[in-house]
């Protein structure tokens, strides 16, 4: 038990610094004007697809879930990428990190409505004071006086980032009930192979005029790599997470993001914090310690198990050729 515990909590730890070096890397790129989230998602997702696409192709495994059910995940995951990496052309990252915040109150009320979770006064409680250091976060941006070095327009960036945030709840709660449905690798093909086509399309129709006009340097492209290579060690980890201890429990983890992203500002661009916003990450964090000493949710109920069995009971789609017209 104990051992889950402090696997969860490191685990959970490892998955925030990987936030903050997409978080990082999407921050560069804005300083460089290269305007192009959805080419910054697409490659996570095509990294996906070559490595575990490949390697579930090779074990001719069945699906155990529709690929619909997968195509609608991947649509809902891709949609959130983009908007939460939008939102850092236009706010600060620390404004970002901190609003991304905002799916954990998504999540309680998403696991609480429709996977009918039973929470405990002292968790809403907790969720509400979380809630209100996000309105904190708003605030500054609207009256900090280093609003210029924070975001060309941090209220675009704050709505951008909040959308993106709604976008990762629903992801979240989905996937934590996928994963517990079927293995680990199927899961992550399926999402890179659908993500994939899903990002590659919206490049061609958004953004192929702005990567034709980048000048392709080195300062442009490392950060397209760094990106990538964070997102896609992030997907790969968040399952056994969400395995382990469920999507509440993740979204928390993230939290603790902040604190390397205001790290970051200080030591990396230079620049100055609001006062406002350690007052907002103060009241996060008692947000969490309320919600934290309220004890565990109890798990789902039991009728919503069943109302998926019918899922789980349809023939598993066999992936193998049929002979005449197998090489």
């Amino acid at each position: 038990m104990v051992s889950q515990t402090v696997k969860a909590v490191a685990l959970g730890q490892v998955l925030s610094l990987l936030v903050t070096g997409t978080s990082f890397s999407s921050s560069q790129l804005a300083r460089y004007g290269i305007n192009a989230p959805m080419t910054q998602v697409f490659f996570n997702y095509l990294l996906m697809s070559g490595v575990y696409g490949s390697y579930l192709l090779y074990l001719r495994k069945p699906l155990k879930f529709r690929w619909y059910l997968y195509l609608l995940f991947a649509v809902i995951d891709v949609q959130a990428n983009y908007l939460a990496t939008m939102a850092y052309q236009y706010t600060s990252i620390t404004s970002a990190m901190l609003l991304d915040c905002w799916t954990v109150p998504l999540v309680l009320a998403l696991t609480w409505l429709f996977l009918k979770t039973q929470y405990l006064r002292g968790h809403f409680v907790g969720v509400c004071i979380c809630v209100l250091g996000l309105v904190l976060v708003v605030f500054s941006d609207v009256h900090a006086d280093d609003r210029a070095s924070g975001g060309s327009r941090p209220i675009l960036g704050d709505i951008l980032m909040l959308l993106g945030a709604t976008g990762y709840a629903i992801s979240n709660v989905y996937e934590e009930f996928l994963v517990k449905k079927v293995d680990r690798l199927e899961l992550l093909a399926m999402m890179g192979g659908f993500g994939a086509i899903t990002s590659f399309v919206q490049v061609v129709l958004i953004e192929r005029e702005v990567l034709l006009s980048t000048q392709w340097t080195v300062n442009a492209v490392l950060p397209f790599i760094s990106y990538s290579v964070c997102l896609f060690s992030f997907c790969t980890l968040v399952p056994a997470l969400l395995q382990i201890s469920g999507a509440t429990m993740f979204n928390l983890s993230m939290l603790t993001s902040d604190m390397y992203a205001v790290a970051i500002r200080w030591l990396i661009y230079q620049e100055s914090v609001d006062w406002l916003y350690f007052v907002a990450f103060a009241t996060v964090a008692v947000g969490l310690a309320w919600y934290t000493r309220s004890g565990d949710a109890p798990a789902i109920a039991l009728e919503i198990e069943k109302g998926y069995e019918k899922l789980e009971s349809d023939p598993p789609v066999d992936m193998n050729l049929p002979e005449s017209v197998a090489p």
